[in-house]
C-alpha cells in the first residue's frame, strides 16, 4: 500500500511533469481532487504493465520484412497500391518501437488537440525521412537507427518522469524533440522498406501507398491507445502507477538500445 507522502509525491511529479511542459490538462484534471489520506493497492493489472513492457523489448524486437512480404513484392512488379498500403499498416501495427515511444507522447496528453498536434509532429517526420531515404536511396545501418529508436523511447520516458527538469533545471522543446525523433523513425522505416529491393517501375505509388498505410496503422494503434487510457485514467490508480509504466517504458528503451547497438558492433543479423 502506498502511503499518503508518496502518494502525494508521485502525483505532484506526474502534474509537475505535465505543466513543465504545457499540459496543462493534466493539472485541470487533478485541480481540486480529494486526495484520500490511504490509497488501496494498484490493481494487479497496473502491477503487470511494467512485465509487459519489458516483455515487449525483449520478444517482440524490431520488426524485420517478413519473407512472404518480401518475395511479394519481387514477384509482383508495377503500380500495387492496396498491397503496398497494407505493408505499411502491417509495418506500423507489429512496430513495437514505433508504438513504445507513441505511447510515452501521449501518456500525459489529455486535450485532443495537443494529441493531435504531437502526433502530427511525429507523422510528419517519419513520413519525410521515409519518403527521402527510400527517392534518395539513403544507405544507414538499420541496427544503428534502431538503437537511436530505442533511444527514443527513453528519452520520452524520462521526460514524462520529469527528469531533464529535476537533472539539468531546463526543459528541452518537446514540439521539437517529437519531431526530430520522428524523423530517426522515419529512417528506421525506410532503412526495412528498401530491404524490400523496391523495382523503379511504380516506384513513387507503391511508396506514397506505404506511407498512407503506416497512417493507417498509426491511428488504428493510436485509437487503442487513447481508449486504454482514458479507463486507466479514471481509476484511482493512475497516478501512482504513471512512475512505475514510465519507469518500465524507460528500461524497455534501454533493452531495445543494447541490443542493436551489440548487433551493429558485431555486425550481426537479427
Amino acid at each position: 500500500m502506498f502511503e499518503p507522502v508518496r502518494f502525494n509525491m508521485m502525483r505532484q511529479v506526474a502534474v509537475g511533469c505535465a505543466s513543465r511542459t504545457g499540459f496543462a490538462a493534466v493539472r485541470n484534471k487533478t485541480a481540486g481532487t480529494r486526495i484520500p489520506r490511504r490509497v488501496r493497492g494498484a490493481h494487479p493489472v497496473f502491477l503487470l504493465l511494467p512485465w509487459i513492457l519489458l516483455f515487449v523489448a525483449c520478444y517482440a524486437w524490431p520488426h524485420n520484412v517478413s519473407d512472404q512480404d518480401a518475395t511479394f513484392v519481387l514477384q509482383n512488379a508495377g503500380s500495387n497500391v492496396l498491397p503496398f498500403m497494407y505493408l505499411g499498416a502491417k509495418h506500423m501495427v507489429t512496430g513495437y518501437d514505433h508504438l513504445l515511444f507513441l505511447f510515452g507522447v501521449i501518456f500525459f496528453l489529455y486535450r485532443m488537440k495537443e494529441i493531435a498536434l504531437y502526433v502530427t509532429l511525429f507523422a510528419l517526420g517519419h513520413s519525410l525521412t521515409l519518403l527521402l531515404g527510400v527517392i534518395g536511396q539513403w544507405q544507414v545501418d538499420a541496427h544503428a537507427i534502431d538503437a537511436l529508436i530505442g533511444l527514443s523511447v527513453v528519452y520520452k520516458a524520462f521526460e514524462n518522469l520529469g527528469g531533464f527538469q529535476t537533472v539539468f533545471g531546463a526543459q528541452p522543446n518537446l514540439k521539437l524533440a517529437v519531431w526530430i525523433f520522428g524523423l530517426i523513425h522515419g529512417m528506421g522505416l525506410s532503412s526495412r522498406l528498401q530491404e524490400l529491393k523496391l523495382s523503379e517501375e511504380g516506384l513513387m505509388p507503391n511508396l506514397l501507398a506505404f506511407n498512407v498505410g503506416v497512417e493507417i496503422g498509426q491511428l488504428c494503434a493510436l485509437s487503442l491507445m487513447l481508449l486504454m487510457m482514458a479507463w486507466w485514467r479514471s481509476r484511482s490508480v493512475f497516478l501512482q502507477s504513471a512512475v512505475s509504466a514510465n519507469t518500465a517504458l524507460m528500461v524497455a528503451g534501454f533493452v531495445l538500445m543494447e541490443y542493436q547497438l551489440a548487433a551493429w558492433i558485431l555486425n550481426t543479423p537479427l
